[in-house]
This record gives structure tokens, sequence and C-alpha cells, in this order.
């Protein structure tokens, strides 16, 4: 299974869910892309995102640094 990784702190909404969206669609069904965002509205735009596309978020952590890793499953 292909995973990746996509670092999207520091940028501010809607940013952190259109790069996900874009990087989404240029991988294969099945695939997973860890996204890492720091935007404090990406904690309630990345969940709606996935539940309104059809992909699994399949799972949420706290970083260290603030930032927040989610673990997205292609559709």
């Amino acid at each position: 299974m292909t995973e990746e990784t996509l670092d999207v702190i520091g940028l501010l909404c809607p940013l952190p869910v259109l790069k996900a969206r874009k990087r989404l669609r240029a991988m294969a069904p099945g695939a997973v892309l860890r996204v890492l965002a720091s935007d404090p509205a990406a904690v309630v735009d990345i969940p709606h995102f996935c539940v309104e596309s059809g992909h699994a978020l399949l799972e949420m952590d706290d970083l260290p640094d603030g930032a927040t890793a989610y673990i997205i499953r292609r559709s």
C-alpha cells in the first residue's frame, strides 16, 4: 500500500484541505495520505472533507510541535 506525506504546516484554511484534495486525486484508491497541519480549523475541516468526499479518516494524532497528523485512506 502506498503512503505519502503532505506537510501543510503553517498554511491556513482552506489551503490544507485544498492541497489534500489535490494530492488524494493523484493517488490510487486505497492509498494512504498522512497530512501534517497546524491550522486550528483543520481539526474540523479535514474530518468534514473526508466525510463529504468518501475518504476514510483512519487516525488523528497531536504532534509535539502543536501540529496534528491526519491519516487518510483514499476512497
